[in-house]
């Protein structure tokens, strides 16, 4: 299978492995996904000044939808097993180091879930940062999205 000019035996070892699946028909078309991105950031900022955890935990989110836009453009969705860590391993060996920042945002995300003390939460500032990093993966990804095809 050479459909993943970039990162092909990373993206083959994880469909073996059973961390990424292949998808067609609606699946895989990636724009409605990418308009989920598009909305859960604008969600995000809203939040920052009122709820930064929240609005750090959407961010994310955002930045996620517009990863698993670019891997259901593709034919691709992580699977249960594979879950984040999986979009995280598949974006980053196929369009670089340009979203090396997603793997940031998803431990940071982790940690705010699943804290070690009550008071360990994400602060405004953070929470902004992570909204302009969401943003920055989602306008990469707007335009690598164009570029792919859809395997529907």
């Amino acid at each position: 299978m050479a459909r993943w000019a970039r990162g092909e035996a990373e993206i083959e070892e994880l469909i073996a492995a059973g961390q990424l699946e292949l998808v067609t028909g609606a699946q895989a078309d990636g724009s409605a996904l990418l308009e989920q991105a598009r909305k859960t950031a604008a969600t995000a900022a809203r939040l920052i000044a009122d709820d930064p955890h929240s609005a750090y935990v959407l961010a994310y989110d955002a930045a996620r939808f517009a990863c698993v836009a670019l891997l259901a453009q593709q034919g691709l969705r992580a699977t249960t097993s594979g879950g984040h860590y999986a979009v995280e391993r598949a974006v980053r060996a196929q369009f670089g180091d340009g979203f090396r920042p997603f793997g940031a945002l998803r431990r940071r995300r982790n940690e705010l879930e699943y804290p070690h003390l009550p008071s360990d939460t994400a602060t405004a500032q953070e929470a902004g940062r992570a909204a302009e990093t969401a943003q920055r993966l989602i306008s990469a990804a707007e335009q690598m999205l164009s570029r792919i095809s859809f395997f529907g």
